[in-house]
C-alpha cells in the first residue's frame, strides 16, 4: 500500500532532538535551539505543496523457521490491501547475537514459528528536497536535514497508522508525541542499516516485495538507497520485542547466513564488513 503525505500532515511527527544533533546545537541554550528550529518551521511551511513524503508497506502473514522470517505464500495480506506475498511464500534470513554475554538474539525470535503477522515497509521523502537548494549553503543543509526527519516522521505517522488502523492490534493506543517519540508503543520498527538489522543487501529483498520505485527510491549496489532521506525496515508486534545490536559475528554465521541469502560468503562479507 502507498500512502502520499503532505508536509504539513507529517511534520508534527519531527523529532526534533535528532534534528538539533545533525546541526550539533544538542548542547547549544535553548534559545538557540528555539531560533534553530523557528526557521526550520518556516521553511516547512514554503515546502509545503511543492514537496511531499511517502510512506510503502505491505503486511504479511509469516512465521519463523531457526533464524529466518518466512512470508507465507498466496496469501492476501490486509484487508483493504491487494499485495500478495509470492507463490512458495518469501524468506527474510536474520542475523544473531554471537558476542560473549549477549542476550543471543534474533529479530525472528519476535516471530512466532507457526503463524504470525510482519510489516515491511519504506518511506521517503521527495528527491529535489537533496537536489534543489544547492544554490545556497545553508539552504542545501537545511533542506537535506529536514528531509531526513520528514523521512523519519513520515515512517513514524505510518507506524501510528498500522497499529491503531491497518493492522490494528493497538487499535486504543493514544500516546503523546513524546511517548511516540520514546517508542512506548506495543512492538519495534527496526529499520534496514540499524543495530539489529546491520546488512543493507536486505533493501534488495524489501525492493522484490514492494517495488521501491513506486516512490521514486533506488538502490545503490551497496544496497543505500536514494534519496538519502528514505528509512526501510519492518513492522514487528510481538509485545517484548525489543531492540539490539547484533554486533560482531563470526565465519560459521558469515557462512551460515551466506547460505540462507544464496548468496557468495565474500560477496556477504562486503555487506557486513563492520560486524565481522
Amino acid at each position: 500500500m502507498r500512502i502520499d503525505y503532505d508536509i504539513s500532515t507529517v511534520a508534527p511527527y519531527i523529532n526534533w532532538d535528532y534534528f538539533y544533533y545533525a546541526w550539533g546545537m544538542h548542547n547549544k541554550p535553548e534559545a538557540e535551539k528555539l531560533a534553530l528550529r523557528q526557521e526550520a518551521v518556516t521553511m516547512l511551511r514554503n515546502l509545503e505543496e511543492r514537496y511531499h513524503t511517502y510512506a510503502l508497506f505491505m503486511l504479511a502473514d509469516c512465521h519463523s523457521e531457526g533464524d529466518d522470517i518466512v512470508l507465507d505464500g498466496s496469501k492476501s495480506v490486509s484487508d483493504g490491501i491487494n499485495d500478495v506475498v509470492p507463490d512458495g511464500g518469501f524468506r527474510f534470513p536474520m542475523l544473531r547475537q554471537q558476542v560473549a554475554g549477549s542476550e543471543h538474539l534474533s529479530l525472528s525470535d519476535f516471530v512466532h514459528p507457526q503463524h504470525d503477522r510482519i510489516g515491511i515497509f519504506c518511506t521517503t521523502a521527495d528527491l529535489g528536497l537533496e537536489t534543489d537548494f544547492s544554490h545556497d549553503e545553508y539552504q542545501r543543509m537545511m533542506a537535506q536535514l529536514l528531509a531526513d526527519r520528514l523521512a523519519e516522521a513520515t515512517a513514524e505517522l505510518m507506524h501510528e497508522a498500522v497499529r491503531k488502523t491497518y493492522w490494528g492490534y493497538a487499535p486504543d493506543e493514544q500516546l503523546t508525541m513524546q511517548q511516540l517519540h520514546a517508542e512506548q508503543f506495543v512492538g519495534i520498527r527496526p529499520a534496514v542499516g540499524y543495530p539489529s538489522l546491520p546488512d543493507t543487501s536486505m533493501n534488495f529483498l524489501i525492493d522484490q516485495l514492494l517495488d521501491l520505485s513506486q516512490v521514486g527510491v533506488r538502490l545503490t549496489e551497496s544496497g543505500a538507497m536514494k534519496p538519502h532521506a528514505s528509512v526501510s525496515g519492518f513492522m514487528i508486534a510481538h509485545p517484548r520485542a525489543r531492540y539490539f545490536a547484533i554486533g560482531k559475528i563470526g565465519a560459521d554465521q558469515l557462512g551460515d547466513y551466506a547460505r540462507r541469502r544464496g548468496l557468495p560468503v565474500e560477496v556477504m562479507r562486503r555487506f557486513l564488513a563492520a560486524n565481522l
